[in-house]
């Protein structure tokens, strides 16, 4: 039986530019964004959404900040200008923690992704896209562009600013560039800098990605819908979603039982090789490639104390009431790096550990128990 070939153009082209708007607005930066590795990039636009009314003091803002392949749509339906239903629920919205009948929810795409914000898949000021002359755009030069976001829409302070993973990594920067702009702060299954492993985790799928005879050196926007380094996305994609999950719970779930209606030994899947083929198909249809090599570079060069002294000196600049969780069975943010956070951070209480079997998306999935941290932190 033949293997299936991830061979699969995005099902709309959600990452091109263009199309419905949906829940979306945007804010275009005055001027150039000055980048830490060299260099300005002009007209830079965020996509945002918004939950809830900014209180008239400006008391009640919540800056809520995404991981990898996430993006601006936190809570509400799939849809027009929305590829997929949002990615926290069960945290935003009528009746949980962050209802937006108490707060004014703000989330951004980060520069450098593809649903809506400036990355390789949007216009160069000459007209073509940028491809593979968008530059690196580290987390400290996305906090300086969502600094921008906060002036333009009348934010001088952050009630709460939250984030797990990449979106954890940022809301860190946040607090240490920015420590007189939050006053709380949650991060969730992330670190104070990348680490080796980390590292070593995104090289081979980064590598994926340019191998694939589609990725034409990162200057494939302007080819028709279709073509494109698809299959080395997919590759990536497997290889991350293994990081995300526990091995515990992938044996728990598929063993080494094989696909339904399919026979491993003769070229057949394995269960687990479908659930990863799945995941695979799905990123291809809404994410752009050369967004996830640009934004997994920007977390490979996240280090908190870059040009600060070191990651201590770094830590010791957030002066926000900090909550840090992680999950138990997390192999690629492990909790060892939540600790390390909670130890450094002025004032910070003990990392509290989330006791789930999922792994590194159990930030995402043990949404009750997260919630629940969550409002214990704007209690306070």
């Amino acid at each position: 039986m033949a293997r299936p070939r991830l061979d699969l153009p995005p099902a709309s082209g959600a990452w091109r530019e263009g199309g419905d708007a949906g829940r979306r607005q945007w804010v275009t930066l005055p001027g150039s964004l000055q980048l830490e590795a060299g260099g300005t990039l002009p007209g830079v636009r965020i996509a945002y959404e918004t939950w809830g009314t900014l209180a008239p003091d400006g008391s009640n803002a919540v800056l809520v900040l995404h991981a990898l392949t996430g993006d601006s749509h936190v809570s509400g339906p799939a849809g027009p200008g929305h590829p997929t239903a949002g990615w926290w629920d069960p945290v935003v919205g009528p009746g949980r923690v962050l209802d937006p009948a108490r707060w004014f929810v703000v989330a951004p795409n980060v520069v450098g992704g593809c649903q809506g914000s400036t990355g390789p898949s949007s216009s160069h000021p000459d007209g073509a896209p940028w491809g593979s002359r968008f530059p690196l755009v580290t987390v400290r030069d996305s906090v300086a562009a969502e600094t921008a976001l906060a002036d333009a829409l009348g934010i001088d302070r952050w009630a709460c600013v939250v984030g797990g993973s990449m979106g954890g990594m940022r809301a860190l920067e946040w607090a240490a560039t920015e420590p007189d702009r939050v006053q709380r702060l949650f991060l969730l299954a992330t670190t104070a800098a990348a680490s080796a492993d980390q590292i070593g985790w995104a090289s081979p799928q980064i590598a994926a990605i340019r191998a694939d005879q589609g990725w034409c050196g990162g200057d494939y926007h302007a080819a028709p819908p279709g073509q494109g380094p698809h299959n080395g996305l997919g590759i990536a994609r497997r290889m991350a979603h293994l990081s995300y999950r526990s091995a515990f719970e992938l044996s728990e779930r598929f063993g080494r039982e094989a696909q339904d209606g399919e026979d491993p030994f003769a070229g057949g899947r394995y269960a687990v090789e479908s659930y990863l083929d799945h995941h695979a198909e799905k990123l291809v249809r809404r994410f752009d490639a050369a967004s996830y090599v640009r934004l997994t570079e920007m977390m490979n060069a996240h280090d908190v104390g870059r040009g600060r002294g070191g990651v201590a000196a770094g830590l010791a600049r957030v002066t926000a009431t900090t909550l840090v969780a992680g999950v138990t069975s997390d192999r690629l943010y492990p909790p060892e790096q939540q600790h390390e956070l909670a130890a450094g951070i002025p004032g910070a209480d003990a990392a509290r550990m989330i006791d789930s079997p999922y792994g590194h998306d159990g930030f995402l999935i043990e949404a009750e128990t997260v919630g629940a941290l969550l409002g214990e932190l704007l209690t306070r």
